[in-house]
C-alpha cells in the first residue's frame, strides 16, 4: 500500500517514494550535499530516465558504471556530484541483489526490533549512524514501520514533534521547520 509523502515537493516523484522502497532508500542515499527536495526527487528522474516506472536494483546493479554516471550526468543532473552517486547507488542495488534478492523492503519487513532494523540499515553501502537512524524515523513516523524499540534506534530523530530531518516533513510547512532547524544546526557547529 502507497503512503503519501512530501520529500520532493513534486507529485509524481513524491508518489514514487510513497509505493517503492527502492526510490525511498535511493533518495536516503541522494540526500548529502544538496536541497532535500533535489535529493527525493532523485530517483523519479532515474527511473524516467531509464524508461521505467519504478527502480529495479537487479537492473541498476547490472548497468554499465560508465553508462549509469552519464544518466545521471544527463541535465539537470540528479545530484551535485552524478558520477560518485552513480557509483554509490549502483553499490547499493549490487548489496541489495546479494543480501536481499532485490527485494528493498525485506530490510524492514520482518525487522523484530528498532536496534535490528538500524543495524540492517548502517549495513548498506552509503548509510552510516546519522543517515540510518534518520531512516528509522522516516519509516517509523510516515510509513508505519514501528518495530519494538524503533523511537530509540532511531535516536533524536524518532522524539514525537520534532523537526529534525526527512521524517518529519508533512508538507511545505514542516519542511521549513525541518530546514530552519537545520540552519541553527549550522550556525551552532560554527560557533
Amino acid at each position: 500500500m502507497a503512503t503519501k509523502v512530501h520529500l520532493s515537493q513534486q507529485p509524481e516523484a513524491d508518489e514514487l517514494l510513497g509505493r517503492s522502497p527502492l526510490a525511498l532508500l535511493t533518495g536516503m542515499l541522494l540526500d548529502q550535499q544538496i536541497p532535500m527536495e533535489w535529493a527525493f526527487s532523485g530517483p523519479y528522474t532515474i527511473a524516467r530516465r531509464m524508461g521505467a516506472d519504478d527502480l529495479d536494483a537487479h537492473e541498476i546493479a547490472a548497468w554499465d558504471p560508465e553508462r549509469f554516471a552519464a544518466l545521471l550526468s544527463e541535465k539537470p543532473a540528479v545530484h551535485r556530484y552524478p558520477g560518485s552517486m552513480a557509483k554509490r547507488i549502483q553499490q547499493l542495488c549490487r548489496y541489495l541483489v546479494e543480501h536481499y534478492d532485490g527485494d528493498a523492503e525485506a530490510i524492514w519487513r520482518d525487522a523484530a526490533t528498532g536496534k535490528e532494523l538500524f543495524q540492517r540499515l548502517n549495513a548498506l553501502p552509503g548509510y552510516g549512524k546519522q543517515k540510518a537512524q534518520i531512516f528509522v524515523a522516516l519509516l517509523g513516523k510516515r510509513f508505519g514501520v514501528r518495530p519494538e524499540g524503533w523511537r530509540e534506534a532511531a535516536g533524536a530523530y524518532g522524539e514525537e514533534g520534532s523537526y529534525r530531518s526527512v521524517a518529519d516533513i508533512t508538507g511545505p510547512e514542516s519542511l521549513a521547520r525541518v530546514r530552519e532547524f537545520k540552519q541553527q544546526m549550522k550556525a551552532a557547529a560554527k560557533k
